[in-house]
């Protein structure tokens, strides 16, 4: 068994998209090698922000053989009157690469058996450039000198060993060798590598750590060993910092981190300016006391050794406080103004060129939010918060601060807000009506929060779709994927039952020309698709997905979401295809005659109509919906040996006319309980 090596040596690529960069390198390269039949018996993955490599170890010497049978035509038709092989046997054989002598004649047809012998694993890795290299994707490009050629950065050198023998391709003019290159600084800018196997020892005596997974355990090691050291806490198990350490995984080679610091009169800037601007703007860890409260230090990690570290942190020290001074002045600059000031600048911000300004958006969201208060029968305190926030949720975006750090709007609305003596409802609101900020972020916790994000979404969705600025493919400029996402799941979180349909029915009507043009039908659908990619994150079967997740006459998206959960729940129930294939069984002849009216007893003619009847009037869907899926499926699953044993007993197309209708409105009757469940015509019995 051997070693293969390749690394793709590149200009320095952006921190986010060396780990997806590294993942889509594995998943080619194992699909090359299936592809090609060529085993492996482990494939390592190595990145830097210079680097992308894979080792496959112990990998075959050569492919697998393969011996396939392909059956062609009938002897009848193999061969002529005379005996002869006859065109169409011929063609076969012909497309086979191989002659009719081969054909070996079994069960009245000709067949072929064709060998395809082994490839060497050096031939077949000879082309995993033009397979492999050149077939990545990445959401950013660049090109250099005179190719047409794109990649994420240029490429500057590839290496590709079996073992000690360099594979000969190339991409563009560079061509494969056993040349790397080392730390840019530390050490000498080629390096040799002697056989495969070498590569990461040999790397790291050039001051590189290859492996990511080993280096961002030295990150993290290292930092938390100065917080140890300092008696500070340092916190990195949250989403933004393993964001982070990530990120400052990707821009190292050979970390070596550190501690720095700053004036302790920063501290009286909100935490959240603090925090920004050390995590978001400078890549910095900030720390905290026992007692959770921000300390004036900070944690880096610099690409490099320890020589000349004070020169480091005095730098770093420097930019951090320029960005401190000036969030100082506009934090001070803000306080000097009122609410009133900013909603001023917010009437002339534009929202979009083809809906109007913010300010308009915000009087449509409080008067959908009202809309929604009504519903969900808020009490007057929380119909007044809820109003107040309406009418001022954005005005941080004219504020200096939001300005300077826009990352901060919402966080910095909460405060301002309370600071100009707002509620901490309406202070609340404004913070959360961002809320989910990403797909899987945090949920608004208050009532009067939640609502507002709905309806800063909903009114997002509708204006847009309506000014025909609807997302296509994977491109979606505007966020509306993002805003059905929080709609679906602040609706679950908070277990609210909205007719959606209903509502913004009403919204588009009393709108005028800005939505007018909406396709309630689009705009229901595209909703409902987030629920069901929730519902797939989840590792629900997609024929389930599509069962439950039917477009429904007005959309409740907790009850459409729970009825999917429910048939989730129930698929490996013993009598779940009996139970589906009854009710589908009703469904599709239900479809096969409309009818209309009321069912009438007197012209059933065997106790078994009268036994379903009876069993059907049971059945109080509106009681029974509002307890969730799980009692509409538990009612409906009764109804299975009924409707066995009705169909045993009863010919619904009667050649009395009167008898055949009254079948039809009992069958119609039993179909709209059954599309409670959704469309089970979707779902695949195992």
């Amino acid at each position: 068994m051997s070693t293969f090596l390749l690394e793709i040596g590149l200009e320095e690529m952006p921190a986010h998209l060396v780990t997806s960069s590294e993942a889509q390198l594995i998943a080619r390269t194992t699909e090359f090698l299936s592809e090609h039949r060529l085993s492996v018996g482990h494939i390592q993955p190595y990145s830097t922000p210079r680097r992308l490599a894979v080792e496959l170890i112990d990998i075959s010497s050569e492919s697998e053989a393969l011996s396939e049978e392909k059956r062609g035509p009938s002897i009848e038709r193999a061969k002529d009157d005379n005996g002869n092989w006859s065109k169409a046997a011929q063609g076969f054989a012909r497309g086979q690469g191989m002659a009719p002598e081969n054909f070996e004649e079994r069960d009245g047809y000709v067949w072929l058996i064709k060998h395809t012998p082994g490839v060497s694993a050096a031939d077949i890795l000879a082309n995993i450039g033009e397979e492999v290299i050149a077939q990545m994707k990445f959401t950013t490009y660049m090109k250099w000198a005179n190719n047409a050629f794109l990649y994420v950065r240029p490429i500057r050198w590839i290496v590709a060993l079996l073992d000690e023998k360099v594979i000969d391709f190339n991409i563009l003019d560079v061509k494969t060798g056993r040349m790397t290159r080392g730390h840019r600084f530390l050490s000498n800018e080629h390096i040799t590598i002697a056989n495969a196997g070498a590569y990461v020892a040999t790397l790291k005596a050039a001051y590189v750590i290859v492996d990511a997974a080993t280096r961002k355990g030295i990150i993290q090691s290292q930092l938390e060993d100065i917080a140890n050291q300092n008696n500070w806490l340092l916190d990195l198990s949250s989403d933004a910092a393993q964001n982070l350490l990530e990120e400052v995984n990707n821009i190292v080679e050979w970390p070596t981190a550190f501690s720095g610091g700053f004036e302790n009169k920063y501290l009286e800037l909100p935490d959240e300016v603090l925090m920004t601007s050390m995590r978001e703007h400078q890549r910095f860890f900030y720390v905290t006391n026992q007692e959770n409260d921000l300390l004036p230090h900070f944690l880096s990690v610099r690409n490099g050794n320890s020589e000349h570290l004070d020169n480091v942190i005095a730098g770093n020290e420097k930019v951090l406080v320029a960005r401190l001074e000036d969030a100082e002045f506009f934090y001070q600059e803000d306080k000097q103004k009122t609410i009133d000031d900013s909603m001023t600048k917010v009437k002339k911000l534009v929202f979009h060129e083809k809906i109007g300004t913010v300010y308009e958006h915000m009087q449509r969201v409080g008067r959908l939010a009202a809309s929604l208060a009504d519903e969900l029968q808020f009490d007057e305190t929380q119909k007044a918060d809820l109003a107040r926030a309406s009418e001022i949720y954005k005005f941080d975006l004219m504020t200096g601060m939001v300005g300077e750090f826009d990352e901060l709007q919402g966080i910095m609305g909460e405060h301002y807000a309370q600071l100009f003596g707002e509620s901490v409802a309406v202070a609340s609101a404004i913070r959360e009506h961002y809320m989910p900020v990403f797909a899987n972020g945090n949920i608004a916790e208050t009532a009067v929060g939640a609502v507002l994000a709905i309806a800063d979404k909903l009114d997002t969705i509708v204006t847009f779709f309506s000014a025909d600025l609807i997302p296509s493919g994977s491109n979606d400029p505007y966020g509306l994927r993002r805003a059905a996402n929080g709609v679906v799941r602040t609706l679950q979180n908070k277990h609210w039952h909205v007719a959606l349909r209903s509502l913004l029915s009403d919204f588009v009507k009393s709108n005028g020309e800005v939505t007018e043009n909406a396709d309630l039908t689009a705009i229901m659908t595209f909703i409902l698709d987030r629920v069901r990619k929730l519902a797939l994150d989840g590792d629900v079967r997609p024929d389930i997905v599509a069962a439950g997740t039917a477009l429904t006459p007005d959309v409740d998206v907790v009850y459409i979401v729970d009825r999917t959960q429910t048939l989730a729940n129930h698929a490996d129930d013993d009598n779940f295809r009996d139970i589906i294939e009854a009710l589908t069984r009703v469904s599709r002849l239900a479809m096969k005659q409309p009818a209309e009216g009321l069912v009438d007893e007197s012209l059933f003619e065997n106790q078994t109509e009268q036994a379903l009847f009876i069993a059907t009037q049971k059945i109080n869907l509106a009681a029974l919906e509002s307890q969730g899926g799980d009692a509409v499926y538990s009612a409906l699953a009764e109804l299975q040996k009924p409707i066995a044993d009705y169909f045993d007993m009863t010919m619904v197309n009667a050649d009395n006319e009167s008898v055949k209708n009254n079948r039809y409105l009992q069958l119609h009757m039993i179909d709209k309980l059954i599309s409670a469940l959704g469309d089970l015509e979707q779902i695949v019995i195992k």
